[in-house]
């Protein structure tokens, strides 16, 4: 066990004193905090800058004379820190203005005939959605106490006549989360998923690079002498793991701090929208296992792969089929993001290639019976053991490979030359 634990401690402590690790580390705990504080970072930025007196102002161009008063008090009503001012200008001044930048939009209203309001909202932004859709609602709400008042309505009848449906739904399905438990769980789902997915495709690639590193530096045939090359395989897998296991935990810390901060400084940020206290315990327990699972198989899968190819150019062409494994895994994932319980999803949760997503997004979002993640993850196991042992074979031959490499053709050779 002495080598293994070289070769183990190599793999560690190479890639844990690489620069490129710890710009790495730096840089995503920075983006995890920038993410959390992003509200009240723009807030501060705003402030700043004085953006909140410009964006937050909306002229408007009122013909009626009567509507600018009942616009204001409308918003004011609803919370809204939007002000709105009768414009001085005229409509043309206003569309040169808009034009050059000076203001972001102006509104034009006016009541017709059938004392029916009609509004134009003039901007330059091709992506402002919000803003136009805020106003159209209050001018709703204006234009229904308009028509009430015209009906000789009282405000009890406008409320009758608009009173909502009482309209529930139930689930009958054994599967089935409430529907707040359904959101809940679908934001963490989706982090975590991302969380696997990059994790598994970015240590795996790095464990093929490793070995055909060596192999192109010819410093395999020196660890190949003292080392047999089963022992050299899996110190590699569990080396590059353990390094990906510390990674993810201080990314798992950074993110708890990070939300937590929020959680106190910024109500209504990113906190509301994934907060720590709807983690549930279980989703992670399973989180982790399907993490460790699906990096141990596609990690060994890579170390067989990169040990037929001797130069680091051919790494990726060699591994791609593996890449597209996971990107179908992801992808198949996703698309269960707003319907978990499709049905092939049930059928690609039990494929071993799959499983480490796509059973992961059922057990996280779906109340399971407890004998579907057990199968799907003794069927991982069972993989996991049978790729090892075949891996074994060809990586015992493959690294003794050199010249340049065709295809999985090559797994044949490998396997050969591993016997003699």
């Amino acid at each position: 066990m002495r080598e293994f634990w070289i070769v183990f401690k190599h793999a560690f402590l190479s890639k844990a004193k690489a620069k490129s690790f710890y710009i790495t580390t730096a840089i995503m705990v920075a983006a995890i905090f920038l993410f959390a504080n992003f509200s009240k970072i723009i807030d501060t930025v705003q402030t700043i800058t004085g953006g909140d007196e410009t964006e937050n102002r909306l002229y408007v161009v009122d013909e009626s004379g009567e509507l600018v008063g009942k616009l204001q008090a409308q918003l004011e009503v609803v919370g809204s820190d939007l002000k709105v001012e009768q414009a001085e200008d005229a409509e043309q001044v206003l569309m040169e203005k808009v034009t050059s930048e000076e203001i972001d939009a102006f509104l034009t209203v006016s009541v017709d005939e059938q004392n029916t309001i009609q509004a134009t909202y003039t901007t330059m932004g091709l992506l402002d959605f919000s803003m136009p859709q805020r106003i159209q609602e209050e001018l709703q709400s204006i234009q229904t106490e308009m028509k009430a008042e015209q009906l000789s309505l009282t405000g009890e009848q406008v409320q009758t006549l608009f009173t909502p449906i009482q309209f529930e739904q139930k689930n009958v399905s054994p599967s089935a989360k409430s529907e707040e438990e359904l959101n809940q769980a679908r934001v963490l789902v989706y982090v975590l998923m991302f969380v696997i997915y990059f994790s598994v495709i970015m240590y795996s690639s790095m464990i093929a690079m490793d070995v055909a590193t060596e192999k192109s530096s010819r410093v395999m045939e020196i660890l190949i002498s003292s080392v047999s090359p089963v022992k050299h395989m899996f110190a590699k897998v569990l080396g590059i793991g353990s390094l990906g296991i510390v990674q993810i935990v201080i990314y798992g810390i950074a993110g708890f701090i990070a939300l937590r901060t929020s959680a106190t400084e910024v109500p209504g940020g990113v906190s509301d929208f994934f907060s720590v206290s709807d983690i549930s315990g279980m989703t992670l327990v399973y989180a982790a296992i399907f993490f460790l699972l699906g990096y141990f198989l596609y990690a060994t899968l890579a170390a067989l792969l990169g040990s037929l190819v001797s130069r680091t150019e051919d790494v990726q062409q060699m591994i791609m089929p593996m890449t597209l494994l996971i990107v179908a895994a992801f992808l198949i994932a996703a698309t269960g993001l707003g319907n978990p319980e499709i049905g092939y999803l049930k059928y690609a949760s039990y494929f071993p290639f799959f499983a480490p997503l796509v059973m992961f997004l059922r057990v996280g979002m779906l109340d399971l019976p407890m004998w579907e993640p057990l199968l799907s993850i003794a069927i991982m196991v069972a993989t996991i053991f049978l790729l090892g042992w075949f891996g074994a074979r060809v990586y015992r031959g493959g690294v003794l490979m050199y010249g340049p490499s065709r295809s999985l053709k090559d797994l044949k050779k490998a396997i050969q030359l591993g016997k003699e």
